[in-house]
């Protein structure tokens, strides 16, 4: 999945060229660019104009240039003056997979003067600028290039704070106060509670097993009366479409480029929230180990393959894919980077240089270390099947100990393909009061008798944007992420008695 992109994703300061593009950069199509997305654009993104301090960074690359502008303090009063870290040898985690050996990185103050490295502690510590440093930028956008392949020429990649930075930045870049965005009718908590106090209303796609149902999203757009709804029809639609949470579902291809074919037919504008997408999962259990408190041997589970995102079959650009280190490296880092159009970008950029100026300069540096110049593209593509052969062995754990302590009248479940969910759901007509405490009072029964047998689980209304619909079901999100594979099936075993408790029910 080569992609033979050339155009510069920095400049020498950092920022980004968001004026033009070579045309002879061997993408795809070398003639086809984004569409414009000016008529989707909120007022608030409108309005946005360049930081007049932060274009000062452009004059300074001029080494000529004696600096009286900036108020920047002078490195020479940052109190550091090295950071090190041991990190794994990506070279040697497909052979030793979790028995890595390990290597020291460190990041002098003056490390870029002394021809050591291209980045160092003096320029990370210092004001940036809204891309995020170059030397991390060019990393992450040669990756996507890598991986995702967009097929149109004028895509660019930013560095953000993380995935809710981002998704904060997009409903305040796409939606004005009053209006709707689509989700699934089961979302990420966050997203609602990030739309609603800018006065953005989620409404719920309904789901099946491998995400958002395409005639049920039609439905809605074709159907869409502004009138009764007091509200123009939605042009924005957020979803999370590998490892869902909370479902744990993954869209299959097909589903990506029917739901694709939607966006096209309404002109909706997607937002990819993605930061399972290197954890994908072999389909079946393994048969390898029946002691959970062994581990597979790294070897001995194949490699799975990354499916294709809804930005590799973006041929518009009206996919905003966000793309987190919080699930693959560690979620203290807010790291993350964005993938979108020129124009699209431009307009996050404005917005990083007044809110967020740049990430974490300790973050970057970290991340720069670590990837450009320690593991580079093949390494981390290695650190990526490790994590799917370690989150396969903890999912696995989990499944067994659901077969095992789950009453199965009760509870069922579907086997995730990826990320870091399992999706339960409950027959709660079952419930000897459930005639009289309906379907919520049955779900805070088992949560609340869940916590006293000592374990936490989500119940699913805590995802539902809209708590005055009534959905037909019960559901409790579990994760296999956190809990050693040793230490799952007490978890499990509580949670089943729990159950057993509620529903009074008698092996």
């Amino acid at each position: 999945m080569q992609h033979k992109n050339g155009f510069q994703s920095g400049s020498q300061n950092g920022d980004l060229d968001f004026t033009s593009c070579d045309a002879g950069n061997g993408c795809l199509n070398k003639n086809n660019f984004a569409k414009r997305w000016d008529h989707l654009l909120s007022k608030e993104a409108i309005t946005r104009q360049g930081s007049i301090f932060q274009a000062m960074h452009g004059t300074l690359v001029d080494p000529a240039i004696l600096s009286l502008g900036p108020g920047a303090p002078s490195p020479e009063y940052f109190p550091f003056d090295h950071t090190s870290l041991q990190v794994p040898s990506a070279r040697e985690i497909a052979v030793l997979g979790p028995n890595y050996a390990k290597v020291t990185l460190t990041a002098n103050k003056n490390d870029t003067r002394a021809g050591r490295s291209d980045y160092d502690l003096s320029s990370a510590l210092q004001y940036g600028v809204g891309t995020g440093a170059r030397q991390l930028l060019d990393f992450m956008t040669e990756h996507t290039k890598q991986v995702h392949n967009p097929p149109y020429q004028d895509w660019k990649c930013v560095i953000t704070g993380g995935n809710t930075s981002a998704l904060d930045l997009a409903l305040r870049t796409f939606t004005d106060r009053g209006s709707y965005v689509l989700a699934d009718e089961y979302t990420y908590a966050t997203a609602f509670e990030c739309a609603s106090p800018l006065g953005v209303k989620i409404l719920g796609i309904k789901l099946d097993e491998e995400g958002p149902i395409p005639s049920e999203l039609d439905r809605v757009l074709t159907g869409w009366n502004e009138d009764r709804m007091e509200s123009k029809k939605p042009h924005l639609m957020y979803m999370v479409p590998t490892g869902h949470n909370p479902t744990g579902a993954t869209q299959s291809l097909e589903r990506r480029h029917e739901i694709y074919r939607l966006a096209q037919k309404h002109d909706l504008y997607i937002l990819e929230d993605d930061p399972y997408y290197y954890i994908q999962l072999p389909a079946n259990v393994s048969e390898h180990v029946e002691d959970v408190t062994q581990s597979i041997p790294f070897s001995v589970v194949p490699k799975t393959d990354l499916l294709p995102s809804l930005l590799s079959i973006d041929t518009d650009g009206r996919v905003f894919r966000m793309d987190s280190f919080s699930k693959i490296l560690a979620p203290g880092l807010r790291t993350g980077w964005v993938t979108a159009s020129s124009q699209v970008v431009e307009r996050i950029v404005r917005a990083h240089e007044t809110s967020l100026q740049n990430p974490s300069g300790f973050s970057q540096i970290v991340l720069y270390k670590l990837l450009s110049e320690t593991w580079g593209q093949e390494g981390l593509m290695s650190w990526f099947s490790h994590l799917q052969v370690e989150y396969t062995i903890r999912r696995d754990a989990l499944l067994r100990a659901c077969q095992r302590y789950l009453p199965a009248k009760v509870a069922s479940w579907k086997v995730p393909r990826a990320g870091f969910f399992m999706w339960i759901k409950i027959n709660w007509l079952l419930h000897p009061l459930a005639r009289q405490i309906g379907q919520r009072g049955v779900e805070m029964q088992i949560y609340d008798t869940a916590i006293k047998a000592g374990v936490l689980v989500v119940p699913g209304t805590w995802f539902q944007p809209d708590p005055s619909i009534a959905l037909l079901d019960v559901f409790f999100r579990i994760t296999y992420a956190s809990l050693r594979p040793d230490i799952m099936p007490e978890a499990v075993e509580r949670f089943g008695e729990a159950l057993r408790s509620c529903f009074e029910v008698l092996d």
